[in-house]
């Protein structure tokens, strides 16, 4: 937990403050047994109405003074809290933000978000809940105490027999919660992945019929929940009745111990009534205490999962001394590169090609070949095993990546667009962008005419996702927010599957133009999408095992012309002439 330093270092002052004003509203509390003790005492037992009124006034304005000082605790408890999770929910999103790929899968998303969300308002509820009534209790539990040790040192043997054993109930309750709340926190991020995932493909889910699945599905996690919540609630529940059973067979102790004293003449009634509310005050401080014990247990669960986070290294680090590309023009070298997802297998071996500056490369290959795996090592979302990438002749490895990633633009391969309008969607490309700059760039995606022919033109609001735009309008916008970047690479991951063949080529016709000087990659399933390319890079299995244009290929590489005739048949001809007159 050392990343908490920076917050105590920097709200330590108004946690004390708050603390004094808790503290001043305790000695309140704490002096007004002994004040209606001598009330009793003194003005009651001699008839002293005097005296009565005269402590009632000390009464009332001790009773003022603590309610200022729960007032002032209220203020600032509250704003202290609310500011510290404010701070550590945005410090916590940076260092998510900042996470690797690798971290990101590490983690999962939905347990991310739950620690982003749930963990987070835990730590803060035990922080406000520290300074409001957490610290107040044991200020009273040590406070009454004291005062009842100075109201009749007998009576108070009683307070050593039964403090040691709360204690001991108190310990063994932290020992024995722990492990249960952690696992609350872990059915929680199970409850939020499955509604994430349902979610995200309800209509996968509503199209084949499976809504019953799916609600069994979420019962499992749910009733699942439930039991460990029960079990954790159940196991912690033991505990405040014993500990209130304890203290209770305490003020019986007294009101008998006390009544011999009476009879003795050792002690006044006033005194063993200002005794059991000290009592009393001790068991409601243990009782809170108990309850510290419960929500510190789920505090601490949060704060270890929160601090997973925190200190989680990435594998991917910016260099000590980091260099940086200050060209407008990229080449991009590709040596010996091997790459494999953690300890698996190798899912690429030996690559080795080229892109020059104006090039524009096609990377084709089946299912599963490794094609959106090799442009992610491009923008160093995951780095290599062996062999190295250089742009511009130096190895990205020694590259500030800020800087490698503005000299990168991607379209996705699942396009990606936010909750907004289709404007503010393109010009997250460059937020500086004008109106001509993201008409222009539309045109170009082939976006600019079913655009336009909404009622709100570029102002229309997409949904979460653009729910409501079709597979090849999403494409088109994410082609167009790319484009507006202008990077000196471009990279595009099967970005044009979800178009005809005819927008296909009219977006790269489009590309040619607009990109003139910058190295352009684009991943694709359909042979179409690349056969007209400056040069063609057939992956299989992890390996390269063609290079070269579509003329080239057909003539050297199997695979290749195996995609070929696969796909095209017998209109391969056909289709080949009307692609590159489309072109031309």
């Amino acid at each position: 937990m050392g990343y908490m330093k920076k917050y105590i270092k920097k709200y330590w002052k108004l946690f004390l403050l708050s603390i004094s004003f808790l503290i001043i509203e305790a000695i309140a509390d704490l002096l007004q047994p002994t004040i209606m003790a001598n009330m009793v005492d003194i003005g009651v037992a001699n008839n002293d109405l005097e005296y009565v009124f005269k402590a009632g006034g000390y009464m009332l304005l001790i009773t003022g003074i603590g309610a200022v000082g729960a007032i002032g605790r209220n203020i600032v408890s509250s704003y202290t809290s609310q500011c510290f999770g404010a701070q550590l929910r945005s410090d916590l999103f940076k260092k998510i933000q900042y996470l690797s790929a690798e971290g990101i899968n590490n983690f999962q998303t939905s347990s991310l978000i739950t620690r982003i969300t749930y963990d987070v308002t835990q730590v803060k509820d035990f922080v406000h809940r520290m300074m409001r009534i957490f610290f107040k209790a044991p200020v009273l539990c040590i406070g009454s105490i004291i005062m009842a040790f100075y109201l009749s040192p007998s009576m108070s043997l009683i307070l050593l027999l039964i403090v040691p054993i709360i204690a001991v109930i108190m310990g063994i309750n932290f020992k024995i919660g722990f492990p249960y709340f952690t696992r609350v926190q872990l059915a929680m991020d199970k409850i939020n992945e499955v509604m994430r995932e349902y979610l995200r493909g309800v209509r996968v889910v509503k199209a084949f019929s499976r809504q019953d699945f799916e609600k069994d599905r979420f019962h499992r996690v749910n009733e699942n929940l439930a039991q460990v919540t029960k079990k954790a609630m159940r196991v912690t529940a033991i505990f405040s009745p014993a500990i209130t059973l304890t203290v209770n067979l305490g003020i019986v102790a007294i009101l008998w111990f006390g009544s011999f004293l009476i009879r003795d003449g050792n002690i006044q009634v006033g005194k063993v009534i200002a005794f059991i509310n000290y009592m009393t005050q001790i068991l409601h401080s243990l009782m809170i205490i108990s309850r510290i014990i419960n929500n510190s247990v789920r505090a601490k669960a949060s704060l270890d999962r929160i601090g997973e986070v925190f200190n989680y290294e990435n594998t991917i680090k910016n260099p000590l001394n980091p260099k940086i590309i200050d060209s407008k023009y990229c080449k991009i070298e590709f040596s010996n590169v091997s790459f494999a997802y953690g300890d698996g297998e190798l899912v690429l071996k030996d690559i080795t090609f080229s892109c020059l500056p104006g090039e524009t490369i096609g990377i084709i290959g089946s299912t599963g070949a490794g094609k959106s795996t090799l442009v992610n090592l491009i923008p160093r979302f995951f780095d290599v095993r062996s062999g190295n990438i250089r742009i511009n002749d130096i190895d990205i490895s020694q590259l500030d990546i800020k800087n490698l990633r503005e000299k990168i633009s991607i379209v996705p391969q699942k396009a990606l667009l936010f909750t907004g309008t289709i404007y503010d969607n393109i010009r997250w490309g460059k937020k500086d962008a004008t109106e001509d700059e993201i008409r222009e760039v539309a045109e170009i995606a082939q976006a600019h005419s079913f655009i336009t022919s909404f009622s709100a033109g570029y102002q229309t609001v997409l949904g979460q996702g653009g729910v409501n735009l079709s597979g090849g309008q999403k494409q088109r916008i994410a082609i167009a927010r790319a484009l507006l970047k202008k990077a000196p690479i471009m990279i595009l991951d099967d970005s044009t599957s979800a178009v005809d063949v005819g927008t296909e080529a009219s977006i790269k016709k489009g590309l040619k133009r607009f990109l003139k000087d910058s190295t352009v990659i684009i991943i694709a399933q359909r042979i179409t999408s690349v056969m007209d390319l400056d040069k063609i890079v057939v992956l299989d299995e992890g390996e390269i095992v063609g290079i070269g244009n579509h003329s080239e290929l057909l003539k050297t590489c199997l695979v290749y012309r195996d995609i070929y005739r696969s796909q095209l048949g017998r209109e391969g001809d056909f289709v080949e002439r009307s692609q590159l007159c489309s072109i031309r």
